[in-house]
């Protein structure tokens, strides 16, 4: 599935350096606004120990794990939904992402240079937020404008319909309130679609704290979690800097130098996480001794669906879905071994396929 996570923020604030590790590229990373001028994009790998295990005990030719994409975004300042800096193009490029991680700057360091003077991450916060704000409120304002009259004067439904929902979705953005905190009902949100909002799209915030600190925290990260909280967002407290340590390291020496800095785990691995939960996706996986893969889909979605992603002749053709759960196959060893312990299921067209299941499609076409 092609999903993309847009991570944002403003100048300087470890942005870019985050990205590098995350994908191990060699993105120019410096200290002065617009260092990444073009989104860069990476394919990002889901940690995923099921898929190990599948490895180990199918012996495949090859592995296919998971993926989804990041997005890094040229760095902000004020007034970029106004044209100032690289404004609309960088709004542009957002709006094509999924969901937004937003860095957050929680650590002094007077050799690096802050756009607005200091380190104030709340601050920081809302001056990405207004921009996004202004932007969506721009779009919403030139579309009623187009339409109001006709709906009034034809009592169209849909239009009438329409022109509703871009009221109550002004009234929010006037009073600075995203529109993720607007509580809208399903018909609603049919219509909101079609507009892409920034401030609708999920976000995480990414504390991104000094070496010292990664262990306790401090009192930015305080603030941005309590900034957070008020429109349920999540926050992943990391240091971009060891993240760029780490991201040099192989698996033995990553799993020591965590274990030296007291972590249980690498932020970026709970940056990963957090950004599949938050887009709602699960894995099913097809194992054999071809290959072994992770499929990314959407949590709700039916077998024939998910056949889909496979190939477009298995959702036309669907027939069947053999199914057998990961706690099986790992209990009994195999799939073979699940099946004659009678845990491999048969499922039809309404079955709702389910974390982790183990697949095999059979189809007609």
């Amino acid at each position: 599935m092609g999903l993309t996570a847009g991570i944002v923020g403003l100048p300087n604030v470890g942005k870019s350096t985050l990205f590098n590790a995350i994908t191990k590229k060699n993105i120019l990373a410096a200290n002065y606004p617009f260092a990444t001028i073009d989104p860069n994009v990476g394919m990002v790998t889901v940690p995923d120990e099921r898929l190990s295990v599948l490895e180990e005990r199918e012996t495949p030719e090859r592995v296919v794990p998971a993926t989804y994409e990041f997005t890094d975004i040229a760095g902000l300042v004020k007034g970029a939904s106004k044209g100032e800096g690289l404004g609309n193009k960088f709004l542009s490029h957002i709006r094509e992402c999924d969901a937004i991680c937003e860095v957050v700057r929680c650590f002094e360091d007077e050799n690096i240079t802050h756009v607005e003077g200091g380190v104030d991450p709340i601050r920081d916060i809302e001056i990405i937020n207004l921009e996004l704000i202004m932007s969506d409120l721009e779009i919403a304002e030139t579309r009623i404008g187009k339409i109001e009259k006709k709906a009034t004067t034809t009592k169209d439904k849909d239009a009438l319909a329409e022109v509703a929902v871009l009221k109550k979705t002004i009234d929010a953005l006037e009073k600075n309130i995203p529109l993720r905190r607007v509580e809208y009902n399903e018909e609603e949100e049919k219509i909101l679609k079609n507009f892409h909002f920034l401030t609708k799209k999920p976000i995480i915030y990414m504390a991104n704290v000094s070496e010292n600190d990664i262990l306790t925290g401090n009192d930015y990260v305080e603030k941005v979690k309590e900034y957070a909280s008020k429109e349920t967002a999540r926050v992943i407290m990391l240091s971009a800097k060891i993240e760029s340590e780490l991201s040099e390291l192989n698996d033995e020496d990553r799993k020591m130098f965590l274990e030296d800095l007291g972590l249980s785990g690498s932020g970026l691995d709970k940056l990963v996480y957090a950004t599949y939960d938050l887009l709602g996706l699960q894995t099913f996986f097809t194992a054999g001794k071809d290959e072994c893969r992770a499929w990314t889909f959407k949590k709700g979605m039916k077998a024939p669906e998910c056949a889909g992603l496979i190939h477009t002749d298995f959702e036309k053709g669907f027939i069947k879905a053999e199914v057998t759960s990961y706690e099986d196959y790992l209990q009994y060893g195999s799939e073979k071994a699940a099946k004659e312990a009678g845990k491999m299921r048969l499922e039809g067209k309404d079955y709702v396929m389910q974390d982790g299941d183990i697949v095999y499609f059979r189809f007609n076409v």
